[in-house]
């Protein structure tokens, strides 16, 4: 390498130290192999000093040649200064090259602490500069991520805006009929002047449909129509109110909601159903309420099947034109709240069960012209019997131990009022009061209780 370039780009690195009187000192070292061999284009005076007016520039340089192992160059300056050296003394230093001809190990060191420092803030300023542009890159990452809109995954099947839009799968509409070809859940919200949901899924699929403030009106046939699927199950979404409406003449498809399979009901919204055909709720098979708020107006029975109507929890006011309740198998009533009114024909009742009515818990509070005995009861039933019997319209307060437990204005004419309530137990003292017409007081005994009032 040429020493002159060494020399002059230590010198000018020294520059930068001078004006504030510091001392550096520069080392390089070539250690060549045994047979490299090392000229110089011009003898150099072990020591040189070169001054100026009213500044001191020494400058030493010294040089070794020869070693046993070979050729050893070295090269070491030392510099000090009270101000700056002049261009005339960096102009007069000798030039100094070296040849090497084979490898060689060359070693640098600088000794200055004013300048590590300068090199540590450059390098700090450079790596904050670095963190402060991959921040500002994470930042803007965020920024665009945050702006990105997030896809959900819609949890249901299909949501299904009647008389607008379908977004899913297994749905397609025909006019104003939506139809349902298979398994899943389905949120249903919007409205249909004259239209229906018919469900026609596979025999072993299972059908759940939420019902978020739907109000459908059918004038053919049931506004709800499950035609095939295992079990249809209908979920009140939390708050909604909820009203259907059936109308025709159809024998067969005979409520506003009907199903040829189980039916189960469920969730904290409220159904109205208003018949204007035969019954409110019919299936087949069974009926099950677990719970929600119902309001039932029909032509014929309120609740109707062929096998079964458990009513597990929920609050039901229901208003029928033939039975209040009727299953032409079992009625479990196992808890909730049910308020149930018959019809005026006299052998019907406010609940008719063809095989049995049983009562596990929950309260039933029941008016018609007939009704049917429980033949399971967990504590003591009562049936007060108006033997004139009543008008539509009557109010019949109930009086249990001096406490009212119900009050029931019965739609149509009636003769009967069966009260089915946990509270009810041996020994408790029963009044009746109608249309401020108070009855005698009579003592429960156990189970059946049969209070005839004239």
């Amino acid at each position: 390498m040429k020493y002159s370039k060494i020399l002059s780009a230590a010198l000018i690195a020294l520059l930068c130290s001078v004006s504030c009187g510091k001392e550096e000192s520069i080392t390089v070292q070539e250690v060549p192999s045994s047979s490299s061999q090392v000229s110089r284009a011009e003898e150099e005076p072990t020591t040189e000093e070169f001054s100026e007016t009213s500044e001191t520039t020494v400058i030493t340089s010294s040089h070794e040649t020869q070693t046993s192992a070979g050729t050893q160059t070295t090269v070491s300056l030392s510099v000090s200064a009270v101000s700056s050296v002049s261009s005339t003394a960096l102009s007069s230093v000798p030039a100094v090259s070296a040849t090497v001809t084979s490898s060689a190990v060359t070693t640098v060191s600088v000794d200055t602490s004013s300048s590590n420092s300068a090199n540590s803030n450059s390098a700090n300023n450079s790596d904050n500069t670095n963190n402060a542009d991959n921040n500002s890159d994470a930042s803007q990452n965020q920024q665009e991520q945050e702006t990105e809109p997030i896809q959900e995954e819609s949890p249901y099947t299909a949501e299904i805006e009647l008389g607008g839009d379908i977004k899913g799968e297994n749905v397609t509409s025909d006019g104003d009929r939506v139809i349902i070809s298979a398994g899943g859940d389905y949120l249903i919200t919007g409205s249909l002047s004259d239209g229906q949901v018919y469900i026609d899924a596979p025999t072993e699929d299972k059908v759940k449909i939420i019902l978020d403030s739907v109000d459908i009106s059918c004038s053919y046939g049931p506004a709800i129509l499950v035609n095939d699927a295992k079990k249809c199950t209908i979920e009140l979404a939390d708050g909604s109110y909820n009203v259907l409406h059936d109308g025709g003449e159809d024998k067969v498809n005979d409520g506003v909601i009907f199903s040829n399979d189980t039916l189960k009901f469920k969730g904290e919204g409220t159904l109205e159903v208003n018949s204007g055909n035969a019954h409110g709720i019919a299936s087949d098979d069974d009926v099950v309420i677990e719970s929600g708020t119902y309001y039932i107006n029909s032509v014929k029975s309120g609740i109707f099947a062929h096998d079964d109507i458990s009513i597990n929890g929920g609050e039901l006011e229901i208003k029928g034109g033939t039975n209040g309740i009727k299953s032409k198998g079992t009625v479990n009533i196992n808890g909730g709240k049910t308020v149930a009114y018959g019809g005026t024909k006299e052998e019907k009742s406010s609940v008719y069960a063809g095989i049995a009515l049983n009562y596990t818990g929950g309260e039933l509070y029941a008016a018609g012209n007939k009704v049917t005995a429980p033949a399971v009861s967990a504590n003591p039933y009562i049936v007060a019997d108006f033997k004139n019997g009543l008008s539509a319209g009557t109010n019949v307060s109930l009086y249990l131990d001096g406490n009212e437990i119900s009050s029931l204005t019965p739609h149509n004419n009636f003769r009967c009022v069966i009260i089915l309530s946990s509270d009810i137990q041996t020994g408790s003292k029963f009044i009746a009061n109608a249309d401020g017409n108070e009855t005698e007081e009579f003592t429960v005994s156990d189970i059946q209780n049969v209070f005839t009032i004239e």
